[in-house]
């Protein structure tokens, strides 16, 4: 088994099988050797002051980096409790970001799977890349899809509590890093180029109010690990509620790794506008317990409802911040410059502009996890 791929679409096809008897190459096999596999490229042609906040964003950008390398390292042994081969993670990026459109990632990530042996041609193995396509596709599009089932599926094709925690991280890392890739083409001005024809999700409905349950369960506190404690003692005061830090704990390095993420965005680029864009992408995402951070009043209010209520409400800054929050949410393949000019006209920085940008992208990760991993006990708002 290995991946289909067609000369000059290789990054638009993606199928679980196939008996083509010879490996094509990928579209752009250069792609696959680039040396920042986080932004892939894009530090190198920024110039002047965009150059300037990108550099100071270092931080973040060695965080992404570092989770990259967890997540996709060059070679990879499995277990009985690890059973994800680097080919699933790989696929799976993959998947995320033909959903999200961004070129760039489709390239490399094609590059990256196709010189990786496939999984054998049986029927158990097939179902297997299956669900975990199709689970990767509708968590990276619609997040409001997934639900008990959906982790069930996985379940029954062999995917262990501790594969489901890499899995989740890998679909919420694509996200964000497609988030960023888009803002970035965006502030340098870059042509836009995404297909046509491709729907909208639409919006969560309203949201459900009350307390997060996990829908795994937690790592014990008497099996964890020492990379697992380490995570633990510094995401427990950062990342709430505690049991979804239990849950993440399952995959200590990337819990940690996430953390310092969180932490470096927290510190360098956190302001009233970027809580705004989060509460934005939250909403869309139909995620109530990140929604839940943003500070209670009139716009927090009609936001509850939907975007066009806060819109219809919002002074002009924030009505800048909400439109470009929800394109970069909801289609980020088709975000680019124009959408930008809004805020400049408000009164925002370059530097303001990425900072929301960040938010909506960290965002977009954590809504995932919150939204895959647990479901909210419903109570009146």
């Amino acid at each position: 088994m290995e991946q289909r791929r067609f000369p000059g679409n290789s990054h638009w096809y993606h199928e679980t099988q196939t008996s083509l008897p010879a490996q094509r190459s990928a579209l752009v096999p250069e792609a696959a050797d680039i040396t920042d596999r986080f932004l892939l490229g894009l530090t190198q042609q920024a110039e002047g002051e965009l150059k300037t906040i990108v550099q100071r964003a270092q931080p973040l950008h060695l965080a992404s980096r570092d989770l990259y390398q967890l997540l996709f390292p060059s070679q990879l042994s499995t277990s009985l409790t690890h059973t994800l081969t680097l080919y699933d993670r790989i696929s799976t990026a993959l998947t995320v970001a033909q959903v999200t459109g961004i070129q760039r990632l489709c390239n490399h990530y094609a590059a990256r799977l196709n010189p990786l042996p496939g999984p054998d041609s049986s029927r158990e193995s097939n179902r297997r890349l299956t669900q975990i396509t199709e689970y990767a596709r509708q968590l990276a599009g619609q997040p409001t899809l997934i639900d008990s089932a959906a982790l069930q599926r996985l379940d029954e094709v062999g995917l262990t509590a501790p594969d489901i925690i890499t899995f989740s991280q890998i679909i919420g890392f694509v996200s964000y890093q497609a988030r960023v890739v888009a803002g970035i083409h965006a502030l340098m001005a870059l042509p836009v180029r995404w297909m046509p024809g491709v729907s909208v999700p639409p919006d969560a409905a309203l949201l459900p109010s009350g307390a997060w349950q996990p829908a795994l369960t937690p790592l014990e506190p008497r099996y964890a690990a020492a990379d697992q404690l380490e995570a633990l003692t510094f995401c427990l005061p950062l990342i709430k509620p505690e049991s979804f830090v239990w849950l993440l704990a399952q995959d200590g390095d990337v819990l940690n790794g996430w953390g310092h993420l969180l932490s470096a965005l927290e510190k360098q680029h956190a302001s009233d506008d970027t809580a705004l864009a989060a509460a934005v992408t939250a909403r869309i995402n139909g995620s109530s317990i990140c929604f839940a951070h943003y500070p209670a009043g009139e716009l927090r209010d009609a936001l509850w409802e939907n975007v066009d209520q806060a819109l219809n409400i919002a002074p002009e800054r924030q009505k800048a911040i909400i439109l470009l929050a929800a394109q970069l949410t909801r289609v980020p393949e088709r975000f680019s410059a124009a959408h930008l000019q809004p805020l400049r006209e408000a009164g925002l920085s370059t530097a303001g502009i990425f900072d929301v940008i960040l938010s909506v992208a960290a965002a977009a990760w954590s809504n995932r996890l919150m939204q895959s991993l647990g479901t909210v006990s419903v109570e009146n708002h």
